[in-house]
């Protein structure tokens, strides 16, 4: 199978090449097979981290890694709530936009793919029909584009004013009926081409034959795992003070890390984020939060976003159970014996403090 086709499995050819293979789901599936394994990871990291990328690739076949995209989708139809298509929507989205800028930067010429493992702009333009709507300007001599032309159409139906006022057309130049964007711009708007294929379809009906039947079956410990995650859920609303001396020692300590090292894991950047956005912080605090940090801000913008849906509930930081197995639960008191996720440890920590120096306020 082609390396391609797994890096970037939502794509045409991807889907042709499993159709081709005469792999049957049903069978690896009832067989437990690798890939059944990679799709759990693939749907559970989307949940937790926010991306569909392995904790360890090496584990994996080129047929693993591609078979585990459908297989992910069976799950996340199994789940069956849309916060599940969102989320793992967004997290594949994510992850093919790190892909995305890494082979961009690993053509000659930024047009031609190199190998069959990467993808050149160009690709990903013709794989989503915008090949005629995007135009890279002229760059300097032995450069790649820095700068693009979109046609109005298609910024227009894949923009989102939500990502902030910069993607308003008054503050854009639009120049012959097409908008001028940076680089980083056009990925995120590939980014969400992306999202939307990844989620067209989803969820598809899987019960109600005697095959998608014995899928669901067999399927049942994976999707009783994945609900549970989906479920930890809260309100934002429930709490609204940024106390930092009373966070829990697992959020202490990876705040100081980031600020001492400048850098996190995926997961325990993540962990974090959810933690800042749980107790009440908006988007443009938590970018605030991380201001003596090397941490991009526009991925802190897009995971904050990601956090939450539109109905202010959002995904809270990963339980103590799962921030040990990551290995980012250290530093436990007393209090910590008392609870079972870092959100509990504030609410009682807030609760029984004498006096609460609230951070907006500094």
């Amino acid at each position: 199978m082609n390396p391609l086709h797994a890096r970037y499995p939502f794509f045409d050819g991807a889907r042709e090449a499993v159709e081709a293979s005469g792999v049957a789901l049903p069978t690896l599936i009832a067989d437990d097979a690798p890939a059944v394994a990679r799709g759990r990871e693939r749907v559970e990291r989307a949940l937790l981290s926010g991306t569909t990328e392995s904790e360890t690739p090496r584990e994996w076949s080129t047929q693993d890694e591609l078979l585990s995209y459908p297989i992910a989708r069976i799950l996340v139809s199994l789940i069956d709530a849309p916060a599940a298509v969102r989320k793992y929507a967004a997290a594949e989205a994510a992850t093919a936009a790190d892909h995305f800028a890494e082979d961009f930067s690993s053509t000659d010429d930024g047009l031609k793919s190199t190998n069959q493992r990467t993808v050149s702009l160009d690709d990903v333009l013709r794989e989503f029909d915008l090949a005629d709507d995007v135009v890279a300007e002229p760059p300097e001599r032995g450069r790649d584009p820095d700068w693009f032309r979109v046609a109005l159409g298609s910024y227009l139906t894949l923009s989102n004013a939500d990502w902030g006022d910069g993607w308003r057309l008054v503050n854009r130049e639009v120049v012959d009926g097409a908008v001028r964007v940076e680089r980083a711009d056009l990925t995120r708007l590939l980014r969400e081409a992306v999202e939307r294929r990844v989620a067209d379809g989803l969820p598809f009906q899987v019960r109600g034959t005697a095959g998608g039947d014995a899928i669901a079956d067999s399927l049942e410990s994976e999707i009783g795992t994945l609900r549970d995650l989906l479920a930890d859920r809260r309100d934002v609303r429930q709490i609204d003070t940024v106390a930092p001396d009373l966070f829990p020692p697992c959020m202490s300590h990876l705040l100081d890390r980031v600020r001492r090292d400048n850098e996190l894991d995926a997961h325990s950047t993540f962990a974090l984020t959810a933690f800042l956005t749980g107790i009440g912080m908006d988007t443009d605090e938590v970018v605030q939060f991380y201001r003596d940090t090397t941490l991009d801000e526009e991925t802190i913008r897009y995971q904050t976003e990601y956090l939450r849906d539109d109905t202010g509930a959002q995904f809270a930081a990963p339980t103590c159970a799962t921030m040990q197995a990551y290995g980012d639960c250290v530093n436990k008191d007393e209090r910590c014996e008392t609870i079972a996720h870092p959100m509990s440890y504030y609410e009682k920590a807030l609760d029984e403090a004498d006096d609460v120096r609230e951070w907006r306020e500094a």
